[in-house]
């Protein structure tokens, strides 16, 4: 099995959003790797690897309104399978 299972990317709409202090975020709270937070004070992209992605969209929510969620299972993927 791979481990962390799930990549996860989203869009976040908002305000005063800091990529800096969402990045120290997920560092400190939310296991996983690969993580990628990019974008400016209105809108940021996150792509992180977690076996916990509803606790990614819990936070990610909590910042602004989020869209174009995509939650993939990178287990099933490495064994042909979809989703």
């Amino acid at each position: 099995m791979i481990d962390p299972r799930y990549d996860t990317q989203l869009l976040i709409e908002g305000h005063d959003l800091d990529e800096d202090e969402i990045r120290d975020y997920f560092i400190e709270n939310l296991p996983g790797d690969c993580l990628l937070v990019v974008g400016d004070d209105e809108l940021i992209k996150i792509h992180f690897h977690s076996n916990e992605p509803w606790n990614v969209l819990k936070y990610c929510a909590t910042l602004g309104e989020i869209h174009d969620i995509v939650i993939e299972d990178m287990d099933r993927q490495s064994r042909g399978l979809q989703g």
